[in-house]
């Protein structure tokens, strides 16, 4: 058998390949981008990152209607966006299987919150399956899509930041074609209220029986140890944690989170005289246990939030009582440096950061992309961050309740591209119900043409600058289709020109759309002639260096007693923000720099 170096998420998209998946979508968001990439790459998948999670979900329902085999993933802030038909279809039977991958996100390394959607699992109805490693991550989305079509019920694939990401070894297999008959025109996909009443109990019968199923769908494992008195309950990355600790302590392992089986639970827990919980974020399975009446410890020990590793699990258990020794230290022996995120060299958000902080704008709400480094220092502009596409209805309400208070303090507005595309259209849309002439709120929509955070995937108007994609939709035609009258396009490397409409439009008494282009540098690979700083000439003023952009740095140059300005012309691209705001023309392009 072929083994193969993988990390969750390719393992997951190889475990769909194999099952005989055909359809698969998502919307890219850390920490599942990978899959739909590692996905599509097989031959005989159709893949698409579509413009939104619930588009992609409603894809990808329309595959399994027609009896092929599907998948969609996002991260768990899509399920939200995703919410509205998946409640439904959930009432329906799947004809070709269905999975959805939630990437969990423990400690926020990328994500607004830290939700657990193994309470969204639950609350739709769904089987939820809970991989340790990656050759879990494959083998339980192949069994999905079996338990799926056999159970006539969508599968969550429940997976988090650090198996998405980390590589283990996983054992490849050849692919099985499976599509099921095609769309059954019966009535049990229409769900108006008397079919959706009837779907209720299906509903309710179809848990049941998976939970009367448990121990032939064989997912849960019980590992027997030395010590008869403690059972250890996990499931997911914790497993593999507790595992390290070498403990001799039997432990439950459940591949099946939800439904549990009581009768199958109270089985193997009977004997023993504790049992113990260890599980990320909430206590889902505490929580299952106790409305068993089966008592259990757990976040009585193990952190409500942030991820769960093997020494914060031993000091858990050592707390607890159950095991001996010391209490032991997370720190590594050698320090790290922080990073502070920034924007990337020639990226053209920083001139947009560095006029608003030069503005008049005293009020500025963000939103998700990469622009949200705007909160962070040395930027630190945006008021607020919420969720995609939410500055936009965020800002309006601000506006309502600051004129009923008889306030006209002008509010800025931040969107990108991909985030307009994504959830912003309605919002705008709203902006023209009962509007008042004489609010002053201006729009900025960062477009560098492309999805960026998530790793330069496409949106809906990427098509108008690269070739390779198909969508071609024009943001400034459609806001005016919608009836707006005052929507500018501004190049955003062109400073001056820049800075002169923005500051004129935040002093506009109105609503002004303001469209700042300019294409991404890394995503585009923009690579100009760099530039220098005399020193001779450099000021130290430090313009420059509150643009924000990677190469520029104070250092000391031989025979100049002060700290001038520097570019390390290697990280340079060229875009020239730093040349243009220099009040004494101190940097210049290398090639026109005079050898001594």
């Amino acid at each position: 058998m072929k083994q193969l170096m993988m990390t969750g998420n390719e393992a997951i998209a190889r475990g769909f390949y194999e099952a005989g998946g055909k359809i698969a979508t998502s919307y890219p968001g850390s920490p599942t981008v990978q899959i739909l990439e590692a996905a599509k790459q097989y031959e005989g998948v159709y893949g698409e990152f579509s413009t939104n999670e619930k588009v992609a979900l409603e894809v990808a329902i329309g595959g399994s209607f027609a009896g092929v085999r599907s998948m969609v993933s996002m991260k768990h802030v899509g399920v939200n966006i995703a919410a509205d038909p998946l409640m439904t279809f959930t009432e329906t039977p799947t004809n070709g299987g269905f999975v959805l991958i939630s990437g969990d996100d423990p400690g926020l390394k990328s994500s607004q919150n830290e939700q657990d959607n193994r309470v969204f699992g639950k609350f739709a109805n769904m089987l939820i399956l809970d991989p340790s490693d990656a050759q879990d991550a494959k083998d339980f989305a192949k069994k999905a899509f079996d338990l799926s079509e056999k159970y006539e019920t969508p599968v969550m694939i429940r997976i988090t930041s650090r198996l998405c990401h980390s590589r283990s070894i996983v054992n490849v297999e050849e692919r099985l074609e499976s599509v099921k008959e095609v769309f059954k025109k019966d009535g049990k996909y229409c769900m108006i209220p008397p079919n959706s009443n009837k779907a209720q109990y299906f509903m309710k019968d179809r848990v049941q029986s998976l939970a009367d199923d448990t121990e032939t769908i064989d997912l849960n494992k019980l590992e027997a140890g030395h010590s008869k008195d403690v059972l250890i309950i996990t499931s997911g990355l914790p497993y593999v944690y507790v595992k390290e600790l070498g403990l001799e302590i039997d432990v439950l392992k459940l591949g099946m989170v939800y439904p549990l089986s009581k009768s199958y639970i109270e089985k193997i827990t009977s004997g023993y005289k504790k049992i113990v919980v260890i599980e990320e974020m909430m206590p889902f399975i505490q929580n299952e246990l106790k409305l068993m009446g089966i008592e259990s410890v757990g976040k009585e020990y193990f952190s409500f939030t942030g991820e769960l590793d093997a020494t914060s699990i031993h000091n858990g258990l050592l707390e607890a009582g159950l095991i001996s020794g010391d209490i032991k230290s997370g720190k590594m022996d050698l320090p790290t440096v922080n990073r502070q995120p920034l924007f990337c060299a020639g990226c053209p958000h920083r001139p947009i950061f560095d006029i608003l902080k030069k503005s008049k704008a005293k009020m500025v709400i963000g939103d998700i992309g990469c622009y949200s480094l705007g909160v962070l220092s040395p930027t630190e502009i945006s008021h607020s961050i919420i969720s995609m596409g939410a500055s936009v209805g965020i800002t309006k309400g601000i506006r309502k309740a600051m004129s009923l208070g008889q306030k006209e303090e002008p509010i800025v507005s931040l969107i990108g591209d991909g985030t307009f595309f994504h959830s912003g259209i309605p919002s705008f849309i709203n902006l023209l119900h009962q509007q008042e002439d004489f609010e002053n709120m201006t729009f900025l929509i960062l477009d560098n043409r492309t999805t960026a955070m998530t790793g330069g995937q496409h949106n809906g108007g990427s098509g108008n600058f690269n070739e390779k994609d198909d969508l071609h939709v024009d943001i400034k035609s459609l806001l005016e289709t919608i009836g707006f009258k005052r929507v500018i396009e501004v190049d955003q490397y062109d400073y001056k020109a820049t800075k002169k409409i923005i500051d004129d439009e935040i002093g506009f008494n109105g609503l002004s759309i303001v469209i700042a282009k300019g294409q991404c540098a890394l995503k585009y690979k923009v690579k100009k002639t760099p530039y220098y700083v005399d020193p001779e000439i450099c000021i130290a003023c430090k313009s420059c260096i509150r643009t924000n952009c990677p190469p520029l740095k104070m250092k000391k140059y031989d025979g100049i007693e002060k700290m001038k300005s520097s570019i390390d012309e290697d990280m340079c691209v060229g875009c020239g923000i730093c040349a243009q705001v220099c009040p004494v023309g101190a940097i210049k392009l290398v090639t026109d720099r005079k050898e001594v």
